[in-house]
């Protein structure tokens, strides 16, 4: 019986210690695993150069999509443009006003919107006429060229610029730290975080070309993700029998 008991001990010990060793060998592994394996290393790379190679990145690009929300002025609009070097296409929408539909290409930039937008064009506080409503409506679905004179033009246009929009808002202000690995749309990342985050969060690829993923904008000043980068699209402008002449003064970006 002795000798039974002893057998089961040895036995019991000689397992325990197998699995302890396959556990230290697996754990050992894990330890040691570069967190960068398989990436375009832009990990292991200080804030601050990673910002650099993602500005350049998303700079060089020949397209990107857009969307989210961006405070300017002290008025939030929500985007979600397509652009490329040419122009751009998408809708606009300001917190408390109608949605409107902007396209540019080349200098050619086109609005288009519903009736709705168009009864609020210049009525300030007066109540629209039955003209102001018939009128609104023959614009409803139409596209209205704005002329380059007009004052929304570089507002309008600015929301279909590729260059323009994407230097002003990958801007981070404050000391450059990187923050947490994460994904974005299935897409491996490592955040630049500036001021401890009160100055801008970035979101850079970490698989393929380091292309900037998403962005917290400082001051709570809005977020915006960007994806389809160098994703080909058409961009023509309207037929003759779309376009329409509004006339006057468009309020839009004021």
């Amino acid at each position: 019986m002795t000798a039974w008991v002893h057998g089961v001990r040895a036995r019991s010990a000689a397992v325990v210690g197998a699995v302890l060793a396959v556990l230290t060998v697996v754990l050992a592994g894990c330890a040691s695993e570069d967190p960068d394996k398989g990436t375009n290393g832009v990990g292991r790379l200080p804030a601050a150069k990673i910002e650099d190679k993602a500005r350049r990145a998303a700079l060089a690009a020949g397209s990107v999509r857009l969307s989210g929300s961006v405070i300017s002025k002290g008025r939030t609009y929500r985007l979600d443009m397509r652009l490329k070097d040419n122009g751009g296409l998408g809708e606009v929408s300001a917190k408390g006003g109608p949605r409107f539909e902007l396209l540019r290409v080349g200098e050619d930039l086109y609005l288009k919107a519903d009736a709705d937008f168009w009864v609020d064009q210049g009525q300030g506080d007066r109540e629209p006429t039955e003209t102001d409503l018939s009128a609104a409506r023959k614009l409803e679905g139409k596209y209205v060229k704005v002329p380059p004179g007009d004052p929304a033009y570089k507002q309008l246009s600015g929301f279909t610029d590729k260059d323009v929009l994407l230097d002003g808002l990958l801007a981070l202000h404050g000391k450059r730290e990187t923050g947490d690995r994460d994904e974005v749309e299935g897409v491996r990342t490592i955040e630049v975080r500036a001021a401890k985050g009160d100055g801008g969060v970035l979101s850079v690829a970490l698989i393929g070309k380091p292309y900037p993923l998403r962005l917290e904008r400082g001051g709570d000043a809005g977020v915006v993700e960007l994806t389809e980068w160098d994703k080909e699209f058409t961009l023509r402008a309207p037929a003759k029998e779309q376009v329409v002449d509004y006339g006057r003064r468009i309020s839009a970006a004021e």
